[in-house]
């Protein structure tokens, strides 16, 4: 699978290599490919699983009494956790192929990277649904152009350095 996504990567980067290093050109094709993914999970989980409405957590452990959870915040977890999962793959064996961190110490600095970039991508969600009255589907695209300046920054040398 990973050669295929090369072949197909390496046969249009000649279309960009003035602009990019195949590197940054990997990242922002798998990276785009991954967020286009994720934005298409969210609107499914939001409007279509979800239907826009709250999901209300009844019988808790410890006796915790019951619990609210936004269907913005669920859809937000569940493609963070889906995303996470693919980018990852997509990052340690087709994009930053040269690292020499050993996968244990990329996949908790990923996490770690993610965990960042997530938090700041909901955060954004939430000022610009709740705050501004954006759409939430057209929201998380917004949002998400934000963060993957962040996401790249973190990746190219934190994560995968």
């Amino acid at each position: 699978m990973v050669k295929l996504i090369h072949q197909i990567l390496d046969f249009f980067y000649p279309l960009v290599r003035r602009i990019f290093d195949k590197t940054t050109y990997y990242y922002a094709a798998c990276g785009s490919g991954n967020l286009v993914l994720s934005w298409i999970f969210f609107f499914v989980f939001y409007n279509l699983i979800f239907q826009k409405q709250d999901f209300t957590l009844q019988q808790l452990p410890l006796g915790l009494s019951a619990q609210t959870i936004s269907a913005l915040t669920l859809s937000s977890i569940i493609c963070a956790c889906i995303s996470f999962l693919i980018g990852f793959l997509l990052m340690r064996y087709v994009v930053f192929t040269a690292s020499q961190l050993r996968g244990r110490a990329q996949f908790l600095r990923y996490g770690i990277s993610a965990v960042i970039t997530s938090t700041t991508n909901w955060g954004l969600l939430k000022i610009l649904v709740l705050g501004m009255g954006i759409y939430p589907s057209i929201a998380n695209v917004l949002a998400s152009c934000v963060v993957v300046t962040i996401s790249y920054l973190l990746q190219r040398k934190f994560s995968f350095k």
